[in-house]
């Protein structure tokens, strides 16, 4: 019978991954910026080198893809820009689509300030809204924080509040529900799955949020794994409602299992 841990790896290999990157690359935060997640920056290296597609799935919303582009190849990682897929240019396409005219409630660099000020920094993620109308607003854009829409992220100081609670709030307040445009959203994994030119089912998520990476994920049909780095916690393999498809230890482990598998066919 099948190790239910390693089980995975053995079925059918995927053409393309989706990698979460804040916890599964590097933990974020502290005086440097953050901090590679040992093996993984070779990890990635392997993939690339296996001919598997792959796609970079962030909820960063506080750098375009550029700046975060910069920072993972800091870190020594070899991803260019245009492998990220992040929340702010899917909300740029949907306001334009919708002629929407946004209050923009954006990360600006170095600052705690949440006021939307035009630079033209790759600190920032404004310039990914570069263009818009943002006069009379019809709507609020919010985000603000490393991770997009959920309860709290990792950096290397300790768990982050994140912008979650701060939508809830203002959808009490103003009585509206939002949108997410970011994980765990259906539009955003097939945003990733489309640029690859696969279908769901041809692809592997690697994730360490047990809701956000895994659960979205799965919701679209892709199977996932969930590291135990970043935000990962024991309790979370018991999920009452999302079970991963496999638990690693990091990203090196899940890619020398499924790398050692495809060799076996």
């Amino acid at each position: 019978m099948a190790d239910p841990a390693t089980g995975w790896a053995r079925g059918p290999p995927p053409a393309g991954l989706l990698l979460d990157i804040n916890g599964v690359l590097y933990d974020g935060g502290g005086a440097g910026g953050g901090v590679a997640i040992a093996g993984s920056v070779d990890a990635v290296s392997r993939i690339k080198q296996s001919g598997l597609k792959l796609r970079f799935c962030t909820n960063e919303t506080q750098v375009t893809r550029e700046g975060l582009a910069l920072k993972l190849q800091r870190l020594g990682y070899a991803v260019d820009a245009g492998e990220i897929v992040a929340p702010a240019p899917a909300a740029r396409q949907l306001l334009q689509q919708r002629g929407l005219r946004p209050h923009l409630l954006l990360h600006r660099a170095h600052t705690a300030c949440i006021l939307y000020v035009k630079r033209q920094s790759l600190n920032d993620v404004l310039p990914e809204f570069d263009g818009l109308d943002v006069s009379d607003p019809n709507c609020v854009v919010l985000g603000d924080a490393a991770e997009f829409f959920t309860r709290y992220y990792k950096e290397t100081d300790g768990l982050k509040l994140d912008v979650g609670a701060y939508m809830k709030a203002l959808e009490y307040a103003c009585d509206v529900e939002a949108e997410v445009v970011g994980k765990p959203s259906k539009s955003f994994f097939m945003a990733a799955v489309n640029d690859m030119g696969l279908t769901p089912s041809q692809v592997l998520m690697i994730g360490d949020d047990i809701v956000n990476d895994v659960g979205g994920a799965q919701l679209c049909g892709i199977s996932a794994l969930q590291v135990r780095t970043g935000k990962f916690m024991p309790s979370d393999e018991h999920h009452p409602s999302v079970k991963a498809d496999g638990v690693v230890d990091n990203l090196a482990n899940a890619v020398d299992l499924l790398l050692s598998e495809w060799k076996k066919l």
